[in-house]
């Protein structure tokens, strides 16, 4: 009798178990997502999503702070109090290839994981200036990564642009996943789609915090 209850027991919690462990799934936050098509780009300018800014106010701009969290081998200016990163070492994750970043060379860019064009026409155009810069200068939404493949990708989502390291893409679609759910962005139905192909991929696949 101790026996059939305790089954029973099991029986009721372990789908309440597996569901909480579902809420971080990456394919369960995308399907949460309102899909529509892009709005108008009427009205948009980078002006528009303040960045670079020190919202937490430790005297460190964001582009500075992201450098100092993504690369190894920092060197800082003197006198910023390790703020200023001016040379340091990359691995890039959107090629996998080790950079070298120096202040006096452009070889490094921190990309918008969701461009902030895309985030304009999937919903940002409605926030305040406030919520711009929020997601403008958002660790969650920004990445060091190699300049060129930066401007290749452009303000393109995951239907026309994704990382030619094809073994980093489950996790670039996830974080892209984890921003617009944030923001509470919108997708495309092909941007939905490709991000579903790459997930299809990586199954149990986790969005980051």
């Amino acid at each position: 009798m101790k026996r059939l209850v305790v089954l029973l027991l099991l029986t009721q919690l372990l789908p309440n178990a597996a569901a909480a462990q579902d809420v971080t799934s990456a394919i369960s936050v995308l399907n949460k997502l309102e899909v529509k098509g892009r709005a108008a780009k009427t009205g948009y300018t980078r002006a528009q999503f303040p960045h670079w800014s020190d919202l937490n106010r430790n005297g460190c701009d964001t582009r500075n702070e992201i450098l100092r969290r993504d690369l190894t081998a920092l060197i800082f200016k003197v006198g910023t109090k390790d703020c200023k990163v001016i040379s340091g070492s990359l691995l890039d994750p959107y090629s996998g290839k080790v950079i070298t970043f120096s202040s006096t060379k452009s070889t490094i860019d921190i990309d918008h994981v969701v461009a902030l064009s895309n985030a304009w026409q999937t919903g940002a155009a409605y926030f305040d200036k406030s919520k711009r810069e929020g997601i403008a200068n958002d660790p969650l939404n920004l990445l060091a990564v190699d300049y060129s493949l930066n401007r290749q990708k452009g303000d393109g989502d995951a239907a026309t642009w994704l990382p030619p390291l094809k073994t980093y893409r489950c996790d670039y679609v996830a974080r892209q996943i984890a921003v617009k759910a944030k923001y509470a962005l919108w997708v495309t139905a092909p941007e939905k789609d490709a991000i579903t192909k790459i997930l299809d991929k990586c199954v149990g696949q986790k969005v980051p915090n």
